[in-house]
């Protein structure tokens, strides 16, 4: 499976922008003092499910076959990915099916159901739910969406970076959540073809350290678990055509811890005034732990998600710890 080039991304522009408009790219001033660089914020939040995998959806879903979306699709998700294909599916007419963790965020699968999927809570968390899909796949005949080993998925994620590099071709670093790696790959694919000079950092959990400890050991290494609350981090399984793309490409990945990513999200409430679910507030985590190397510099965080809860919101603003 080959890596999407930067063709492919300007390819999946042309047909996300029928549907999708560029998100904003916003200078924090109180962020950048607190931090000491000029810094941005990649509003990812305000697309239609939330995140910034509708992109990948929309590109994906539009270019199956006529038998293709006859059959219908299926896949796993811990949430923003499946809202991204049940949402790409409602717009092209397609049956969509999409297998959750047990323990799903519960507002993600109400928006996956409201989107007009039918959503089946199996397993114990993602990458044992996307075993159970795999094998439906094969029982019965759906396309198999898999969750980074896609291209289209990529070049669609991907059109983020074409949108931060033409708005601020000064920037210096970009920070990016990672997961199953799509949006990380996206910019080490877009942003350093563009300007070689720009630095792409990756933000991953402690508790769920899949890819960076594969990206430290050159080769593919499984966890045991992926204990993390930041559920679009929770993987415990690398991916190879992600992987391989961060492997090649990729400056740095960062691990925060559990109180770490409480206070980015806190961080990026407080002083940004912008609301992200764990993972969308993983770059701003990294960001305050990487702050004297940042000095100086232009950077942007991705936001890539707003799915919080209330009640996770309720934890990160009564912790005692201050940010």
């Amino acid at each position: 499976m080959q890596p999407p080039t930067l063709q492919d991304v300007y390819r999946a522009r042309q047909v996300i922008s029928r549907y999708l408009a560029p998100t904003p790219l916003v200078r924090s001033a109180a962020m950048s003092e607190a931090l000491g660089c000029e810094l941005y914020l990649k509003l990812e939040t305000v697309l239609p499910i939330g995140a910034f995998k509708v992109r990948g959806g929309i590109n994906f879903i539009s270019q199956l076959t006529e038998e293709e979306r006859a059959r219908g699709v299926i896949t796993a998700s811990t949430g923003n990915h499946g809202q991204s294909v049940a949402y790409a599916a409602r717009t092209f007419g397609v049956k969509a099916i999409i297998g959750a963790p047990d323990g799903a965020n519960p507002d993600k699968v109400a928006s996956m159901r409201r989107l007009g999927a039918e959503v089946v809570l199996r397993g114990r968390d993602f990458d044992e739910v996307r075993e159970w899909v795999e094998e439906q796949a094969r029982l019965q005949g759906y396309r198999y969406v898999h969750p980074a080993n896609e291209p289209l998925l990529i070049a669609g994620v991907g059109t983020a970076s074409l949108e931060i590099m033409e708005a601020l071709p000064q920037v210096d670093v970009i920070i990016v959540p990672i997961g199953g790696g799509s949006g990380a790959s996206g910019h080490c694919l877009v942003a350093k073809r563009i300007s070689p000079t720009v630095k792409v950092i990756g933000v991953q959990a402690e508790k769920a350290p899949s890819v960076y400890l594969s990206w430290k050991a050159g080769r593919k290494i499984q966890t045991p678990e992926a204990a993390t609350w930041a559920e679009g981090l929770m993987t415990r399984v690398p991916f190879d055509l992600t992987l391989g793309i961060i492997r090649e490409n990729i400056d740095d990945i960062i691990l925060v811890s559990e109180e770490e990513l409480r206070q980015g999200v806190r961080f990026l409430l407080e002083v940004g005034h912008q609301l992200a679910e764990a993972a969308g507030a993983a770059p701003a985590a990294a960001a305050r732990k990487l702050k004297d190397r940042l000095r100086g510099q232009t950077v942007v965080l991705i936001v890539s998600g707003s799915n919080i809860t209330l009640d996770q919101v309720r934890r990160v603003l009564t912790d005692p710890q201050p940010w």
